[in-house]
């Protein structure tokens, strides 16, 4: 209770002291978004934890059509490396990639691998979902997690069968945007809501001229460039995106049921409410106790069963009473009154949500 306690404190400073934020950080620009990548490659040069073939015969498949490719005939030939491995691998092409530029790949094998730590991955292209070829991929592996096993035991730490190349992906082909002859520009807001948009829209517009931002709906701001004549659009945006705005948020009620953690925002308010909470505890106890006669005596051994069941109530809070209040701080003392955990302060909080007291969002996760 006291680490709850401490983490509403917390959280109730920081909103306090809440400054501005740049709309960088609070919109993304319509049009500069990475596009996603992923091939299928073969990874050799491991210590023996590859693929077995027999188990996996795509890697055979694509072993042989590599070598072939580079001359080596192993048609009707029957080879058993142990050392190769089937993955995919994908990447992200970040926005305004240029011919040239290396972006990171990540890699995962597909097979009954044991570990990619030490392999490298074989050229292999990466296509776009047009089936396009936009990077080529080729390079050692920094393998997240390590395998070690014998004929008895086995370790595993982390997930040994994945892993990164870094920088390990270069950029054949440029995707086709020019952002430079854009005339009208969308922000889209990451958190959608009408009163931050709006306070976007005047910001811009008390900075830059009115009429240049306009507001479209709670996620979207439409920045006319022609309004400025012949201008720039990427200086125009380095520009917008360092102006400093005060977001606001909707009151949310975040739970994670699986670790017990609350997160509370600082306009949530609930209205006065009585809460009363205890726990009601049944134990079934099994002692079987074995009965056998004296020994040379006639008879035979029997179980008897023996059971001791008990039901235990605890005391719990009585009825408490949370007063509507008007600031995170005293809501927060409120619930703290009662005096329960936070798993317990879980269900309270989805009951006070039931009983339609609370006045926010609930989340649970």
């Amino acid at each position: 209770m006291r680490l709850l306690c401490m983490l509403l404190g917390f959280l109730l400073c920081t909103a306090a002291a809440a400054a501005p934020v740049r709309i960088k950080d609070l919109a993304n620009v319509d049009g500069v978004r990475g596009n996603d990548l992923i091939g299928y490659g073969l990874v050799v040069g491991l210590s023996g934890s590859g693929d077995s073939l027999r188990n996996s015969p795509f890697t055979e498949e694509i072993m042989a059509g590599l070598l072939e490719r580079l001359g080596v005939n192993v048609t009707d030939e029957a080879f058993r490396p142990k050392n190769v491995a089937a993955v995919i691998v994908t990447a992200t092409l970040p926005p305004f990639a240029r011919s040239g530029s290396q972006v990171d790949v990540n890699v995962a094998a597909i097979g009954d691998a044991k570990s990619l730590m030490g392999g490298t991955l074989v050229m292999t292209p990466l296509n776009a979902a047009d089936g396009e070829i936009y990077a080529v991929a080729q390079g050692s592996i920094l393998a997240s997690g390590v395998e070690a096993s014998g004929d008895a035991a086995s370790v595993v730490q982390g997930v040994p069968t994945t892993g990164t190349v870094p920088a390990g992906a270069r950029v054949e082909r440029e995707v086709a945007f020019d952002f430079s002859q854009m005339k009208t520009i969308r922000l889209a807001l990451r958190n959608p809501d009408f009163t931050t948009a709006a306070r976007v829209e005047a910001a811009i517009n008390r900075k830059l001229g009115r009429g240049l931002a306009n507001l479209m709906d709670a996620g979207t701001i439409s920045i006319d460039a022609s309004v400025l004549g012949n201008v720039n659009p990427a200086r125009l945006i380095g520009q917008i995106e360092n102006i400093s705005v005060e977001p606001e948020t909707a009151a949310k009620v975040v739970i994670d049921h699986k670790s017990g953690t609350i997160v509370m925002g600082e306009d949530v308010r609930i209205s006065r409410v009585a809460v009363s909470q205890g726990n009601l505890t049944l134990r079934v106890r099994e002692a079987p106790v074995v009965s056998q006669p004296n020994p040379f005596s006639p008879g035979n051994t029997v179980v008897v069963p023996r059971t001791q069941a008990e039901i235990t109530q605890e005391p719990g809070i009585g009825f408490a009473e949370v007063s509507g209040e008007s600031s995170l701080s005293e809501v927060v003392a409120g619930l703290n009154a009662l005096g329960v955990r936070p798993r317990e302060m879980i269900d309270i909080l989805k009951s006070i949500h039931t009983a339609g007291a609370l006045h926010a969002q609930l989340i649970v996760n």
